[in-house]
């Protein structure tokens, strides 16, 4: 359970660093992400648009 605990804070205090370092890489990575939820949920809702007709 602590080796949980640090991971977690590790994990969060990298984020901060990368974020004061390099906003603009940080807001790059931001943008991918959710382009690619974008991409999955229009291509799953075509998807069951075509099974259902």
């Amino acid at each position: 359970m602590q080796v949980k605990k640090v991971l977690t804070y590790a994990a969060i205090a990298f984020v901060v660093f990368y974020l004061y370092n390099q906003p603009a890489a940080a807001a790059g990575a931001v943008k991918g992400v959710f382009d690619t939820v974008t991409t999955g949920a229009t291509r799953l809702g075509q998807f069951f648009t075509t099974v259902l007709s």
